[in-house]
């Protein structure tokens, strides 16, 4: 039976393509150690982490292989930024920042001081890759979970980013009231959930397994049951740390912004019909 299990497992990790790090940690197994053969590169360094790169690097290393999206350009945070007031000289927090793009972005548009927190352990490398890359100086970069860091967090911050994450939350509401404890600006992208909108999504539909009521800060609302199911073991994955999460409505999201003591929220980039399902940005402001 030990055997057969062990099988199984080892088919699984083939199959999924974690490869072959992830399979002798797997069996307790300490992962063999790699070595370069040529001399240093930026290629180099982005093979560390081959397969898992999202990201298409900025110039210089536009032609250097790693990930396809343009994050380092991104227009949704370019307007978010713009309709914010801009961060010439403020403090912001970040969280999820994935591979740093946005947080480059933030240091060029002239941000005094960006404080990134990223909770996927290879996704912090992959942070630190790129701020040695491309000579961040004024970002730091976290390992850890932002919801926790946010809760003990006595620190204020001109600017809040979240960017890919209110939809990887178990407790979206909580991460929200949370970033309204500590800054008076706000930018989100996230997907959200639209019944008729995910008709077109069906695969992205089926994940949802119900919904469920909850209240957080004073604030009652519905949450849509989201399962990653087996993305979640997908080299690369970038999501939750639960085997799911919940999205809120666009409607919500909103009304949840009010709530939290943001008169002023605004909208673009509305997507009904993205293939990952409906997403847009949203911008938050105090008076």
């Amino acid at each position: 039976m030990r055997r057969v299990r062990s099988t199984i497992r080892t088919t699984f990790y083939r199959a999924t393509g974690l490869g072959q790090r992830t399979l002798l940690a797997a069996r307790g197994a300490k992962a063999v150690e790699q070595y370069a053969a040529a001399a240093p590169s930026p290629q180099q360094v982005l093979d560390i982490f081959k397969g898992e790169w999202s990201s298409a690097l900025p110039a210089p290393y536009c032609d250097c292989k790693a990930g396809h999206v343009p994050v380092f350009g991104d227009p949704r945070l370019k307007w978010g930024v713009e309709r914010l007031g801009g961060v010439v000289d403020r403090r912001v927090i970040e969280l999820g920042p994935l591979e740093g793009g946005h947080t480059w972005m933030l240091e060029q548009l002239g941000a005094a001081q960006i404080t990134a927190i990223e909770a996927s352990d290879r996704a912090y490398l992959r942070c630190l890759t790129v701020k040695e890359l491309t000579g961040l100086r004024r970002a730091r970069f976290l390992y850890g979970d932002a919801v926790a860091y946010l809760r003990e967090n006595q620190e204020r911050f001109d600017v809040g980013i979240a960017s890919g994450i209110l939809y990887h939350m178990t407790n979206p509401i909580e991460l929200l009231a949370l970033l309204a404890a500590c800054c008076d600006r706000l930018y989100l992208w996230t997907h959200y959930y639209d019944d008729a909108a995910l008709l077109r999504a069906p695969k992205v539909r089926a994940r949802f397994a119900g919904t469920s009521e909850a209240t957080y800060a004073g604030f009652t609302h519905t949450r849509h049951r989201f399962r990653y199911q087996s993305a979640r073991f997908r080299l690369g994955f970038a999501g939750g740390s639960a085997p799911y999460s919940q999205w809120l409505t666009r409607d919500t999201i909103l009304a949840a912004c009010r709530h939290l003591g943001f008169p002023h929220v605004e909208t673009a980039f509305d997507e009904p019909y993205h293939p990952y399902g409906p997403c847009a940005a949203f911008v938050a402001m105090r008076d």
